[in-house]
């Protein structure tokens, strides 16, 4: 299967991890529940994990592509306060100052 489009996911978060089995057909992902969450890779897709914190999505139709990144992103989104989370490999997360203390 020839790629021709890409989308990465950047995993932020101490111990949140991604692994991939069968051929990049699963995704697993440690998020911090008490539970692995577990994603089928839709055939037109296929998933790799460059390291144990970067997700790579490939395909030859840019909506699933896409689509699957999106689901991905869905499961634990950037959060504003901290930046931890899942996030596109070029998207910038503007942080919230948080509580002022007297």
């Amino acid at each position: 299967m020839e790629a021709k489009f890409f989308q990465f996911l950047k995993i932020v978060g101490v111990g949140f991890r991604a692994r991939t089995e069968a051929e990049g057909r699963q995704l697993f992902l440690k998020l911090g529940y008490s539970h692995e969450v577990e994603f089928a890779v839709p055939p037109a897709v296929r998933v790799f994990c460059f390291k144990p914190n970067i997700i790579c999505c490939t395909g030859i139709d840019k909506q699933r592509v896409h689509q699957f990144a999106g689901a991905v992103r869905s499961c634990k989104p950037p959060e504003v306060y901290k930046g931890k989370g899942i996030l596109y490999i070029d998207e910038v997360v503007k942080k919230k100052q948080g509580k002022k203390s007297k």
